[in-house]
């Protein structure tokens, strides 16, 4: 749980609790003193984030969440502020250099002559008074050597949210999150009204920022690159800030105190401060711990989303396990009631919503399955995603060279597989809409850099595979890739890069590599056959699945680079030649690969490993077969970025439970579906209102789930596809919530487990 920007897990909530329990007398302030020095939450300056920290205590204890001790009641000996020192303001009327040396300091303690003195100005000729200031602060008082004292400045931590503000800066939320406090606000600026000096408080104003910055970071360890002030149209003209070169932005909304919209100036501190300001941490994938009791898989799947308003995770949860009760519905009809679809819609309208974002929280889940395996394969492959049907989308692009009605939206992606061939997760999603103008001049794209071709696409998932590599060192990883892929940087990138996950790429044959004098699938094929093997060939288009016997060869090679690349030098590799014996059309591929190949035992893993990358085309199918993604219409790309970020994941979840099914079908069911689900199901099949005791296993629950959906379980059907348990899931949603009618005491178990 996240609160004040920091994370507060179960086992610190609970040693909190205990803390205050054997010691109900506890302060707060000891209480936050022992939480951050637990948390190591400190401030850049060393100090320990105490106020931060009474504040979190403070809202967790009000959500119910801690029970903290009653606060104590305001001893009669604690100190009181006095505002009532005596001070006569001077009469001044003069021009600037006649006020001698004008200085701006700042006020050195809280109980100093100085500090009553700067309250008491505040008090008695400020509109709004001394208030109170927000976190960080540092007060001046100006002073000049003729008159003495005529006026105060006041700065503080900045506003937390102004939307103009904000879009002039260009912050995302993360940036303002992780910035803010290089932002500082002019909370007070007060000159004397019996001071009637021309310039004086643009003057002061200049003082007083010329001297800001480093008074800042030597109290605070902090260097504010922006300051911000807030002018009440009404009463000022900000004449004086406009005058000390201060931006005039767009007013604020309605002011919470007077329901008066302000107008916003900001004053840079130095040239590069909105590069500073709009700089994003760099959040490595691993760092958001996962919730650690969700409620719900689409908790488990999406908790780690790095989204700081619960309301949209909330929102996230829901369309997410709508969509999995009705993959093939639209979203109305999967969210089911009006105020569920708008909500959804806005989701997918809300800026801070897209593909990556969705899916960065995924990963995380993703790479917890990847480390309990000690081999995954992560194939990658491109598919069209044909939008043709609602041409008055905005920013689509063309989909097929030679059709040029076609048009939609390009994907890349990345699954990891487990050596069985069930699906963990996505790791990589590259989404495009092509651009018409430059497909039409696709020939003379070709001597282009790869920088600018799309095969770059390629280089950026293996990136992607190579940073869970080093995140997964007891975990080998091997990229997949098929005859597109077969590019000479790759295999640069997989040589240059320390713990680089290993390489397996079809080999294109109309690329005619040569090895010295001869072509490399020439040089490869006179090699003797080390062994045969029989592999299955899954359907494609009007071809026939089918099992046959291959003859395996290998030989290690060294490929020459192309001549546009030949400052990247020579390339060591292994080969894998694999050719269909006794066939009219035979199966000939080339495998190239960084895995060392020196035995038949070695070059038949390369075929295993290749053969499976035939899931992520399964995964493709179910993907847009499954969520009928040609039928979601949301108006603009980016929309239908941010719902197949929704989507690809819920795809993932039915082939996950398709192939688990198959893997581990002795284990109970309960491993994926909740209590109330495998007993709506077994009720529903069975036509029965008892359920057995003890749940069935998950391959019984499976075929019992595909039976609902249309599989028919013949001796030589096979297990549930799917797409037939896409439509058992249908049907099981409905007669879950029949069952918690009917039993109102187990409506509490609705939600599926992760």
């Amino acid at each position: 749980m996240y609160i004040s920007g920091q994370h507060f897990s179960k086992a610190t909530l609970e040693w909190v609790q205990a803390t205050v329990h054997a010691n109900p007398a506890i302060s707060m302030r000891e209480l936050s003193r022992d939480v951050c020095q637990s948390l190591e939450w400190s401030s850049p300056n060393g100090q320990l984030c105490e106020v931060s920290c009474r504040k979190a205590l403070a809202e967790l204890n009000r959500r119910g969440i801690l029970t903290l001790p009653q606060k104590q009641e305001d001893y009669s000996f604690q100190q009181k502020r006095c505002s009532s020192l005596e001070f006569d303001p001077p009469e001044v009327q003069c021009q600037l250099n006649q006020l001698g040396q004008v200085s701006v300091y700042p006020v050195s303690s809280r109980y100093s002559k100085d500090s009553k003195l700067f309250f008491a100005l505040l008090d008695k000729y400020h509109y709004l008074g001394s208030g109170s200031l927000c976190g960080q602060q540092i007060r001046y008082l100006v002073h000049s050597s003729v008159y003495g004292h005529l006026g105060a400045v006041a700065f503080d931590s900045a506003s937390w949210a102004i939307k103009a503000r904000d879009k002039y800066i260009g912050w995302t939320e993360t940036a303002r999150r992780s910035n803010l406090n290089l932002v500082v606000r002019n909370a007070r600026f007060l000159i004397l009204p019996t001071v009637k000096v021309p310039n004086l408080a643009s003057h002061v104003l200049y003082l007083a920022l010329s001297r800001l910055p480093q008074d800042w970071e030597q109290r605070y360890s902090v260097r504010p690159v922006l300051a911000e002030t807030f002018v009440d149209p009404n009463r000022f003209l900000g004449t004086c800030y406009k005058a000390a070169n201060w931006i005039l932005l767009d007013d604020t909304t309605a002011g919470r105190r007077d329901g008066v919209p302000k107008k916003i100036f900001l004053f840079p501190f130095c040239p590069n401060w909105r590069e500073v300001l709009c700089h994003e941490p760099e959040h490595a994938l691993g760092d958001i711990p996962l919730p650690e009791e969700p409620e719900n898989w689409a908790e488990h799947e999406f908790g780690a989303i790095r989204l700081y308003d619960n309301r949209l995770k909330q929102r996230l949860y829901t369309i997410a396990q709508d969509f999995f009760a009705d993959p093939e519905g639209s979203i109305p009809r999967a969210s089911e009631c009006k105020a569920r679809t708008m909500g959804a819609y806005r989701f997918f309208q809300n800026p801070k919503i897209h593909m990556d974002v969705l899916l960065d929280a995924h990963k995380e889940a993703t790479l917890q399955r990847i480390k309990e395996h000690p081999v995954v394969l992560a194939p990658q492959d491109t598919t069209s995603l044909n939008y043709s049907s609602h041409p008055m989308t905005k920013g689509l692009g063309p989909i097929n060279t030679s059709d040029d009605s076609l048009i939609g939206l390009i994907l890349h992606d990345t699954l990891a597989f487990t050596e069985d061939g069930t699906p963990l997760g996505v790791l990589d999603a590259q989404c495009w809409a092509r651009d018409p103008e430059v497909e039409q001049k696709r020939k003379q794209r070709k001597k282009l850099p790869i920088e600018q071709k799309e095969s770059i696409k390629w280089l950026r998932s293996f990136e992607k595979v190579t940073e869970i590599q080093r995140l997964c060192p007891n975990t080998k990883l091997v990229s997949i890739g098929d005859r597109e892929s077969d590019i000479y940087e790759l295999f640069v990138e997989a040589r240059d890069t320390s713990d680089a996950p290993g390489l397996l790429v079809r080999a294109e044959k109309s690329r005619n590599r040569m090895l010295k004098d001869e072509l490399m699938w020439n040089h490869v094929a006179k090699k003797p056959v080390s062994g045969s093997m029989k592999i299955h060939v899954p359907r494609s288009g009007s071809r026939k699945a089918r099992d046959t016997w291959v003859d395996i060869r290998h030989a290690q090679l060294t490929l020459k680079p192309p001549n546009q690349l030949k400052s990247r030098g020579p390339v060591t590799v292994w080969a894998v030649y694999v050719l269909e014996q006794e066939h009219p059309n035979p199966i000939e591929w080339m495998l190239i690969t960084t895995e060392e190949v020196y035995d038949f035992q070695s070059a038949q893993k390369c075929v295993e490993w290749y053969s499976a990358r035939w899931g992520i085309e399964v995964y493709h199918r179910t993907l847009k077969s499954g969520c009928r993604l040609k039928d979601r219409q949301l108006g603009t790309a980016d929309r239908l970025h941010a719902c197949l970020g929704v989507d690809m994941v819920v795809a993932w979840r039915i082939y996950h439970l398709t192939m688990l099914g198959r893997e581990v079908p002795d284990v109970p069911c309960t491993a994926f579906f909740s209590d109330i689900e495998w007993k709506a199901l077994y009720c529903y099949v069975h036509k029965s209102p008892e359920h057995p005791e003890n749940p069935p296993s998950l391959g019984e629950a499976i075929y019992m789930l595909g039976g609902i959906g249309g599989h028919l379980g013949r001796k030589n059907d096979g297990p549930p596809g799917t797409q037939t348990l896409w439509r058992g899931l249908q049907r099981l949603d409905t007669a879950t919530e029949m069952y918690a009618i009917m039993n109102p005491q187990t409506s509490s178990n609705m939600p599926s487990g992760p």
